[in-house]
């Protein structure tokens, strides 16, 4: 493709996602000074029709970009959109005084659904070298109690059960005995050192092996399988146009299996890279209308994946330098931390 072409292609979908409307041959040299008369960018229009990058929605409209279009769109980029000061000071201080691992991630996914105006997706980073750090047993009421496990990442896991008739004086024995066997133990080693507790070394054989399947129910959660989305509101702003786009996101929402997939085939081999998968190149077919934006974070040890999904129009230049600064910064917080 000539570089004439190419510089109407990306006039045309620089408008298209501005306006949502189609675009004409005189409405491109008018705002974007195309040194050349309308009649020869209606035939380089045609042209790129003809190679599948645009399309004419009806007859006498103007075109917009096909998948096909975004693509090449987005490969021959050459700058990103930089971040304006606002959203660089956001960025360097969203992590500020976060507590643990789950503030971590649920606020980077609220950042970068309010940077992208999109739905944001985060998955939870996991290393095989976390190990427990501390369990707590806490009494809510007099028949319910809840076990905290915190691990060496900061992640803090908490699962609520019925014990009748507890006191305080048996959870901390509890605490004390949990913590004394798994303490500094991956999961897995933890997991299987509870299954060779003696139920003769309980303070009650039956209520011990109960606390001991909650916390082993527990260990055996994998974080890595864990996604956190924000920003489903932004889905909003599309309107009734895009109504059929909308239903399929929030369907594939509800499919946490469909979002690590999702995150899986988009993830990057190094952190703060960014990838996009426009519309049929997502292996979800609901999501054939949409695109994903998406990113490796973490030092080596706690590689994840974030991204944001969005209609095939969205701003490509801003989503890929949002989601490729917040994973940087959340990578560079974590190895720090």
């Amino acid at each position: 493709m000539d570089n004439r072409k190419l510089e109407v292609l990306k006039a045309i979908v620089t408008d298209y996602v501005a306006t949502r409307e189609p675009v004409g041959s005189k409405a491109l040299v008018e705002r974007h000074g195309l040194d050349v008369s309308p009649a020869t960018i209606r035939n380089d229009m045609a042209v790129l029709e003809e190679e599948g990058y645009l399309v004419q929605p009806h007859t006498s409209a103007g075109r917009i970009p096909t998948d096909k279009g975004y693509r090449l769109f987005v490969d021959r980029l050459t700058a990103i959109k930089p971040l304006s000061g606002a959203e660089k000071k956001a960025i360097s201080t969203f992590l500020t005084d976060a507590d643990d691992l789950d503030d971590i991630i649920h606020r980077t996914v609220r950042m970068l659904a309010q940077l992208t105006r999109q739905v944001a997706i985060v998955q939870y980073p996991v290393t095989r070298s976390a190990t427990i750090r501390h369990i707590e047993l806490v009494s809510l009421s007099v028949d319910r109690v809840m076990v905290i496990v915190i691990d060496s990442m900061g992640r803090v896991d908490q699962r609520q059960f019925i014990l009748e008739a507890h006191d305080d004086e048996e959870l901390t024995w509890w605490r004390d005995r949990l913590n004394a066997e798994i303490v500094g133990m991956t999961p897995e080693l933890g997991l299987a050192t509870l299954g060779t507790v003696d139920p003769n070394s309980m303070r009650d054989p039956l209520r011990g092996r109960h606390i001991l399947e909650v916390v082993s129910a527990m260990l055996i959660t994998d974080p890595s399988t864990e996604v956190v989305v924000a920003g489903v509101p932004n889905l909003i702003r599309y309107g009734a146009a895009y109504e059929t786009a909308i239903r399929s996101v929030l369907e594939a929402l509800e499919e946490q299996v469909v979002l690590l997939k999702l995150l899986g085939e988009a993830a990057t081999d190094q952190p703060g890279d960014v990838s996009v998968r426009i519309g049929v190149e997502n292996p979800y077919q609901p999501l054939h209308t949409t695109s994903l934006v998406a990113s490796s974070y973490g030092p080596d040890e706690r590689w994840a994946s974030m991204g944001v999904v969005g209609p095939t129009h969205m701003d490509y230049p801003s989503t890929i330098a949002a989601v490729r600064a917040v994973a940087r910064y959340v990578g560079k917080y974590l190895a720090e931390g």
